[in-house]
Formats: structure tokens, sequence, C-alpha cells
């Protein structure tokens, strides 16, 4: 028995006439009631009302459209089961509506044989009646209602079925969508030209972009980058491998550790946000990157409400990854003043209480700003520190790149470039291979070689030269402090 349907039962056996379900989902409620109604009351039926409509079935020749018309007929002649008045909180503003309410609280308390549900996306009970009224949370749909309304739609398209290998994490992926949002996107995938796995979750993730849009301070991040371009973090590639059959709905069932989440920091242009994103393509999850400038800026209200709501979001679409970047900016007390303060706290409290499918990834390049609540063991499962990559990670980063840029690296001298870009970032190596294949064209539409990227390295002075005290202290800080994540053991020279 569900959440839902347990609530609803023990609000029927505690005689309880007047029912609020805080949902957009009418029609849900309507079908769940209709399943629920024989077994709390005999002979049992649901109306509905609306102020369109009035009630349905209409009871003789009742004018019912009007709110306080329709509970006065509930009132004067009620029939066992569940009258679903989908308007009705609408109108509650109005002193009239609500002592009609009241009328038929008590009127009703002592038969016991009848239940006004009253539905609106937003709970808006009058504190005059509040204590008359039962609120129920009903959530939104589990993975299984949201797969088995997926399947339904299928039965529409014979010739288009999705593998039934994938109909588990599809299940999971749908989470955080109502049941009428999985209708729409169902038509779209079936009817849609590919049907594989890829291009299956990217329509999911592209209707929870358009969920999570509407808040203004998440933005999607689209799956484009595996594990191939991640050049070396050989310990940060193998924690990603072993956790990624931890963080399903599976593992939650059978009381497994779920992964809460990695800080990731390091020098800069070495591949945390990265990592981020490298993250959400291997485990199969939308990514969401939370922007705390626009929390921080008042537009969505107060940053302490602003990132409630952020965080209320996130859950909804969960199982999801939320990527706060540079996070010692955001959430450093010492530079947020007292409103930073508050947000800092709820992030704490959130950490240590937050659903197990919301992932966090957090990157950071002067975690020594942060205060010592957010890196500690239970909060992030592992703070990670990216260093400058060594000489064979550098080399695989380089072919990475020139991979990327259309090159065969075959055709590279690579231990010539590797020694060329002694003390580089990954980021510094990205746009050095892209500026060559720039040059390239230009001078005739020709393919890049190793004299245009040669070319480029000895013009770009490198972040480890002119940053170089800066570099310094963030390496003095982790060295001890954080897990590498490249499995080399040698700390490169600044």
């Amino acid at each position: 028995m569900s959440t839902f349907t347990e609530q609803i039962q023990n609000a029927v056996n505690g005689r309880n006439p007047l029912i609020f379900l805080q949902t957009p989902e009418e029609n849900r409620v309507e079908e769940i009631l209709r399943d629920i109604a024989p077994d709390c009351y005999e002979n049992a039926q649901v109306s509905t009302w609306t102020c369109t409509s009035g009630i349905l079935p209409a009871p003789g020749n009742s004018k019912t459209k009007d709110p306080v018309s329709a509970i006065q007929a509930i009132i004067k002649d009620p029939h066992p089961g569940f009258y679903v008045m989908k308007d009705m909180p609408d109108f509650m503003d109005q002193h009239e509506v609500v002592r009609a309410l009241r009328d038929a609280y008590y009127e009703l308390t002592g038969s016991g044989q009848t239940t006004i549900v009253l539905v609106s996306p937003d709970a808006t009970i009058p504190r005059s009646i509040e204590k008359e009224v039962t609120l129920v949370d009903i959530g939104l749909p589990m993975p299984e209602e949201l797969l088995h309304q997926f399947l339904r739609i299928q039965k529409s398209y014979p010739d288009r079925q999705i593998p039934d290998t994938l109909h588990s994490e599809v299940g999971m992926a749908l989470r955080g969508l109502t049941l009428n949002e999985v209708t729409h996107l169902a038509h779209r995938i079936l009817r849609g030209n590919k049907l594989d796995e890829e291009a299956i979750f990217n329509e999911i993730f592209e209707e929870k972009k358009i969920l999570v849009k509407k808040a203004g301070f998440l933005e999607f991040v689209p799956q484009r980058l595996g594990l191939d371009q991640m050049g070396g973090m050989g310990n940060l590639k193998d924690w990603i491998i072993k956790r990624e059959a931890s963080f399903t709905q599976e593992a939650v069932d059978a009381g497994m550790p779920i992964p809460k989440g990695i800080l990731i920091m390091g020098v800069s242009g070495c591949g945390k946000s990265l990592c981020a994103k490298i993250v959400s393509t291997f485990w199969k999850l939308p990514l969401f990157r939370l922007d705390m400038n626009m929390v921080n800026s008042g537009v969505y209200g107060t940053p302490e409400a602003a990132f409630d709501r952020a965080l209320r979001t996130i859950e909804s679409v969960a199982p999801a990854i939320m990527w706060i970047d540079e996070i010692e900016n955001s959430l450093s007390m010492a530079q947020s003043g007292n409103a930073g303060n508050h947000v800092f706290s709820a992030f704490l409290t959130w950490m240590q209480e937050k659903p197990p499918l919301v992932f966090v990834a957090a990157t950071a390049n002067q975690i020594q700003h942060l205060p010592a609540e957010v890196i500690r063991k239970g909060r992030f499962d592992q703070v990670f520190f990216c260093d400058l990559p060594d000489d064979e990670e550098r080399k695989n980063i380089i072919e990475i790149h020139i991979g990327n840029q259309g090159g065969d690296p075959k055709e590279f001298d690579l231990d010539y470039l590797v020694m060329t870009t002694d003390g580089w970032n990954g980021a510094e190596v990205e746009q050095a291979v892209i500026a060559a294949r720039i040059d390239a064209n230009q001078d005739g539409g020709r393919k890049f070689n190793n004299k245009d990227i040669y070319r480029h390295t000895r013009s770009i002075v490198p972040l480890s030269e002119t940053m170089r005290e800066q570099i310094k202290v963030i390496r003095d800080w982790a060295w001890g402090r954080a897990t590498q994540a490249s499995k080399t053991k040698k700390r490169a020279p600044v």
C-alpha cells in the first residue's frame, strides 16, 4: 500500500470529512480514489466537482456550479464515498465558502461515510479552517507508476518498443515527472526517429531541463563526455566506476550505503568541472548546475528562500546530480555575510538529511576558504585533489584533444609535445590544440600538425608560472588532506 493510500485510509478511519491534497494531478487523484473507495466505504461512489460542470454525476436537478451550492447539496444528500472538489481551493478566500465547508465538517463527521477531497497545486488553506481540514501529501508518482504509464502509452505503438532491459532505468529516470508529463513524453519518444538508449534518455533529461528551468537558478548541463575524455585521474575514475551500481533505487531498497557526493578541489584548469559532467554521463543521470549568483541576487526572493526552492526542485527531479561550481565562493561564511550564514547552515543540514538519490558534485579552487564542517566525512564521501598532470597524463590529454579536433594522434610527436607543455594544465593543452587547428584551417584548409601545436606552446605562458605562489598554497594545503585524483605518487614541480 502506498503512503498516499495509507494516509487516505487513516483519514477515513478517523472520520475526517475534509481532506486537502496539494497536487496538480487531478486525474491521478481521481483514479486512485476510485481504486480504494470500495475498501473505505460500502456502496462507495466517487463524484467530482468543478466550477464549470458542478457535481458529476449531478444530484437530481440541483444547480451545483456555485461552490456554496455544491457543498450544501452534499450536506443535504451525501452518498458514501468521495467528492473530489477540483476547483474549491480557489474559492476558499470567500467567507461563505469557508462557512459552508465548516458546516460540512460538522454534518459529515458523525456518519463517517462521506469525504470531501479538496485538490489544488498550492496549499491554500485559510487559517480559519485549517483545524478542520486534514492535509495529505500525495507526493509525485513512484518509478513503477511512471513506467506503467509509459508502457501503457507504448501499447499504442506496436512497432515502437523500448528494450525490456531499459525498463528499470527508464522508470527511475522518469522520477520527478507527473503522469501527464510522462504521457506527453512517451508519445514524443515513441514517435521520434530513434529509439536507442541514448535517444530515450536524452528526451527524458530534456523534459527535466524544462522543469528546472522554471526555477531560474538551476541550469541543465547536457551529457556529452565519457570516461575516455578524462586524461589521467585514475583514482577518481575508479571511484566513479565502483559506485555506479550503488546509486540506484535497488541499492536504496536493499539498505546499502548510497553515495552522497564528492568535493573536487585543485588547480584551475585541471578538469574539476569535467569530472562532474563525466559522473553524470557514466551514471546516466541528469546534471543540474546550481547558480549561486542567482540565488544570492535577490531576484527570486531572499537567498535563504531561493536556496530552499533550489533544493526542493532538485529533489523533485531525483535521481539527479546537483553541481555546485566554486563552492568556496558560494558557501564560505567569511565571504557571504549573514544571508550566507543561513544558506551555509541550510546546506549542511540538507547534506546530512537529503534524499538518497540526489548526488552533489562540488568543485573548489581554494578549499582552504571553506569551513571544516563542509569537508568533514559524512557530508561528502570523498574530497579529491586535481593536481597538474604529470608527463603520462599530459600525453593522454594531448591525444584526447588531438582526436577531438579531427586529428590522428599517431601522426604527432607526442613525446615532444609532452616535453614542451611541462607544467601545463589540461585546459591550456586543449586551447593550444584548438588554436593549432584554427591556424591550419586558415592556411588553405590543411590538417593541423605538430609544428602548429608547438608554435602555440612557445607563446603560451602556463598558469603554473603566472600564478606560481597561489598554486603552491593550494597544493601545500591539499597534500595529506585530500585524496589525489591521479594515481601518480609524485608531486609535479611548480
